[in-house]
């Protein structure tokens, strides 16, 4: 299992293995050919709803963290390929975020990891 996270406007590099935006809306500013993805799952980002309450401040993350989780509880078939994959290959979440530490991508790592150690390797 090999799960890293990256911002999405940062270069590609050869070590990002197969390279997956985690965002439900398009990064601003960033053209789909620069941004090198193998697949941009919209629908593995947090809802409308939930983002507009973060509002990436700090202080609401182990909230936003706790929700993301109940999002994604509530919608397996959203992110379990995404498991899949990182259970045999090499991937990056991206994102567009600018704050690096309190983030969907960050969350949603953590989420998969625990996930992965639950199950074992298949």
């Amino acid at each position: 299992m090999s799960l890293a996270i990256k911002r999405v406007y940062d270069p590609p590099s050869p070590g990002d293995g197969y390279r997956v935006l985690v965002d439900r809306l398009w990064p601003r500013g960033l053209k789909k050919e620069n941004a090198a993805l193998d697949l941009w799952m919209k629908d593995v980002g947090p809802s409308r709803e939930l983002r507009q309450w973060f509002g990436h401040e700090p202080i609401r993350w182990e909230g936003f963290r706790h929700r993301y989780a109940g999002e994604l509880d509530a919608a397996p078939e959203a992110w379990q390929g995404l498991a899949e994959k990182a259970r045999r290959n090499h991937v990056t979440l991206l994102y567009g975020a600018r704050d690096e530490e309190h983030n969907n991508a960050v969350a949603l790592k953590a989420y998969l990891e625990t996930y992965l150690a639950a199950h074992g390797p298949h």
